[in-house]
């Protein structure tokens, strides 16, 4: 019976030893070798008296740092990926949140800039690498882990500025990536491109796909998403077949023309995006220049588990169109609720909320927050049955697929009227040679406000967009930015860009 993500490993050591599962701009990792130091970093939080305790990891992006997460998972304990690029106050709330029985870093790392962590045991991956493996003791650990413990603890950004630690166990993990591997036929032979940071849910497809399946995965320098063509180069020359980005990343490319530049088609089979809005424009693009590769959109937050909802490409859109977000996964259920708290009508704009095995077991020592987001299911009154809801407004189309309308947060009365802005901004990125768009509304000064990296003034983008929404949606007002702002995670950076309307 699977109940700990460790075991995949134990499986895929065996049957390839000797294939290269990790790779890094200075290290490359089979997956025995990852199996025996992921061993090492539980043998020695077993020989510390941790077990089902969090683990903070404090590293650079590397191989070692997966082998560290995996570590964890071997012993019952669970992690907590903290970047050496976030800010300080912010780890600061995220330990305090935390509480960690154990921080594991780099010696020169922590040299650079020490950490308050309290009664924590601070460990060093160095040393941890030194250490002799005793299995016996960790799987007899392991043994009496269950699957509803917990895999790892992630935190996203909260409304009040504290960091809320997104809590996920294995058996959530083990239902996403058993889909994965079934509905993108990943194997041994899939080589994975991975963009986004650990602290991000993303990663965990790249991460335990390959672990599972043998895959081989890259962890593409940051560096080259600045540098398109080095980006691509990178990807042709690593055999890299699926990657599975935001779609800031992907935009970048199509903007910047570099698709021009290197022919992937044939070569890049599955690309899978997820995390903000893709505009159609964009992917088109995308499909003209690799129109042989599988194309997803996969949507969901971090409360449950990566992803509940997906769409495989497989019809031609319009620039302006929106792209779908699809249908459910297996063993999740998608409730569309409207104001009333029932269950909206075909078409009728309601908050996406989901329930099923996906979802997390709450925000990490904040039981108000949870209690906020976690809720009894209105539409079920006879037993505890608990569902998320994302803050998320979707509709469904003819074909019964889901449409994302915007953030519930998003929702502006303005004139009298309701507006979604993610309708706006769905409406200006189908505009050719505008590239990226953030529509925020000014409260002060009841306006709404389109921030945009082109040269455009107000009157020309107002005239084409009379024509894709109704009048009283246009905007007041155009602020263009050098370089639209975008938060660790890849998405545009909101807060930022609201700060600039004061």
């Amino acid at each position: 019976m699977q109940t700990n993500v460790t075991y995949w490993l134990d499986q895929t050591a065996e049957r390839y030893p000797q294939k290269t599962g990790f790779v890094d701009e200075n290290k490359r990792m089979t997956f025995a070798e990852i199996r025996n130091q992921a061993l090492q970093t539980a043998t020695v939080l077993v020989r510390e008296d941790m077990f089902r305790k969090p683990v903070a990891v404090y590293m650079n992006k590397s191989v070692d740092e997966l082998t560290v997460f995996l570590g964890a998972a071997y012993s019952g304990n669970f992690y907590s990926p903290i970047d050496a690029e976030m800010p300080a106050m912010r780890v600061d709330k995220i330990l305090e949140t935390l509480e960690p029985a154990a921080v594991i870093t780099e010696k020169e790392l922590w040299e650079k800039g020490k950490l308050d962590i309290g009664d924590a045991k601070l460990l060093f991956i160095e040393d941890i690498m030194r250490t002799a493996c005793d299995e016996t003791a960790v799987y007899a650990q392991r043994s009496k882990s269950c699957d509803t413990d917990l895999l790892y603890v992630l935190f996203t950004s909260g409304s009040t500025g504290i960091p809320k630690g997104v809590t996920i166990c294995h058996q959530s993990v083990i239902d996403y990536i058993d889909w994965v591997e079934e509905c993108f036929s990943i194997d041994e032979h899939t080589v994975f491109g991975n963009q986004a940071p650990f602290y991000f849910d993303n990663s965990v497809l790249d991460i335990y796909t390959t672990v599972k399946t043998g895959a081989a995965l890259y962890l593409i320098p940051h560096t080259l998403f600045s540098w398109p063509i080095r980006l691509l180069e990178y990807l042709d020359r690593n055999q890299i077949n699926t990657i599975f980005w935001v779609p800031s990343a992907m935009i970048l490319l199509s903007k910047l023309k570099a698709l021009d530049k290197m022919d992937l088609n044939g070569k890049l089979k599955r690309i899978l995006f997820a995390g903000e809005v893709m505009p159609n424009k964009h992917l088109n693009v995308w499909r003209q220049h690799i129109p042989d590769a599988v194309y997803a959109n996969l949507y969901g937050p971090t409360e449950i588990t990566v992803d509940c909802t997906y769409y495989i490409v497989d019809r031609e859109f319009a620039d302006e169109e929106p792209l779908p977000i699809g249908r459910t996964l297996p063993n999740t259920d998608i409730l569309i609720l409207n104001g009333d708290d029932q269950q909206a009508e075909n078409g009728e704009i309601g908050e996406l909320c989901v329930r099923g095995t996906s979802l997390a077991k709450g925000y990490y020592h904040n039981p108000e927050k949870t209690r906020e987001a976690f809720v009894q299911n209105p539409l079920n009154p006879y037993y505890t049955e608990l569902i998320y809801r994302t803050g998320d407004l979707v509709r469904t189309n003819e074909l019964g697929e889901i449409l994302y309308v915007g953030r519930k947060d998003f929702q502006i009365k303005h004139r009298g009227h309701r507006i979604e802005l993610g309708e706006i901004e769905t409406a200006i990125s189908s505009i050719e040679g505008i590239s990226m768009s953030c529509c925020l509304y000014d409260d002060v000064k009841n306006r709404i406000v389109v921030f945009l990296e082109e040269d455009v003034t107000l009157s020309a983008l107002t005239e084409k967009l009379k024509d894709l929404i109704p009048q009283y949606m246009l905007p007041d007002r155009v602020v263009r930015v050098e370089k639209m702002p975008l938060n660790a995670n890849g998405k545009i950076d909101r807060i930022l860009l609201k700060n600039m309307l004061s």
